[in-house]
């Protein structure tokens, strides 16, 4: 179990980041073990032949058989538009001696493809991570950043809504929240008390974990959590729809609308209903044209939300 104490200021510091190389780090726990993955699975057979051109000898050695990997590779992001360029130069600059330390975290040891020199060893891992992501993460991160994205501002909507105890009770069923402590529990035999301190706590979403999980050591406070819709991001969506809505703005606008209950992107949208996003992009105009859906800008992307009067609408067609 461990246990985040917050006063009442880190209450108000409570915040949200994406971190690209923390879900290239994490993806290292589908990669090893699929199964416990079923999500990815579309992901993991569209970049298999890809994988067999990467340095894996490198890549396995950053997981160990629990699926831990090492705090270097869960860097805690500043905000949600946190960029992998900046992230890899952080990463290929650290210490000799923080690198050793956070493997030894993992499993026990300095695995043997990072002996010698660690300076070697580290630029070996940084190329290593630079591959899998061109090789597997650069051609669907739009649509894996589009979920991540729209996660957080469900989160967000839903402190405005129902409040922060709603939220982090809700972002896992491994996450605890009650009297100003966040409980995470954890495959760890160690308790851990850890008070915010002024610090600010970071709630990352992922696409490669099933629970909360948290940093080994005693880093930054941080909390990667599922993210929601995954399970849409690799197949097509089909939405049943009242008839007569169907009638009134045709079956794909009337579809799109009964989907935008959550925020989603056209780039998402496109990817769950089997379209283009251009075409997604031109339905969603008339949408909001005609007041059924609001959008915003988030970062890249422009989320869309069915509006009141789109509500309406389907609970009349209904």
């Amino acid at each position: 179990m461990l246990s985040y104490v917050l006063n009442e200021t880190d209450v108000a510091a409570v915040r949200f980041g994406i971190s690209p190389l923390c879900e290239l780090g994490l993806s290292l726990r589908a990669i090893r073990d699929p199964a416990r993955f079923p999500l990815q699975l579309p992901w993991l057979r569209r970049t298999e032949a890809a994988r067999a051109e990467l340095d894996l000898d490198a890549l396995t050695a950053l997981i160990d058989e629990r699926l831990w990997t090492p705090d270097f590779l869960n860097p805690r992001p500043t905000s949600p538009l946190t960029r992998l360029d900046d992230e890899m130069a952080a990463l290929r600059a650290i210490s000799p001696a923080e690198f050793e330390r956070d493997l030894v975290g993992v499993h026990g040891r300095v695995p043997e493809v990072f002996a010698g020199s660690p300076r070697a060893a580290i630029r070996r891992l940084a190329d290593a991570l630079d591959e899998l992501w061109a090789a597997t993460f650069e051609p669907y991160w739009p649509r894996m950043r589009a979920v991540l994205e729209a996660d957080v501002v469900y989160r967000g909507r839903q402190i405005a809504q129902q409040g922060l105890a709603t939220m982090l009770n809700g972002i896992s069923g491994t996450v605890d929240y009650e009297g100003g402590v966040v409980r995470v529990r954890l495959k760890d035999p160690n308790e851990r008390v850890q008070p915010i301190d002024g610090l600010g706590l970071t709630l990352v979403p992922t696409m490669f974990t099933r629970r909360g999980s948290a940093p080994i050591g005693d880093g930054p406070p941080m909390i990667m959590y599922p993210a929601r819709g995954q399970g849409a991001l690799w197949e097509a969506e089909h939405v049943a729809n009242p008839a007569a809505v169907a009638a009134v703005l045709g079956e794909t606008r009337a579809r799109l609308l009964s989907a935008l209950g959550d925020p989603a992107s056209s780039t998402e949208l496109g990817v769950r209903f089997g379209v283009t996003a251009s075409a997604v992009n031109q339905h969603l105009r008339v949408l909001r044209d005609a007041g059924l859906v609001v959008s915003t800008r988030y970062g890249h992307s422009v989320l869309y939300l069915r509006s009141e009067l789109g509500a309406s609408l389907l609970a009349a067609g209904r």
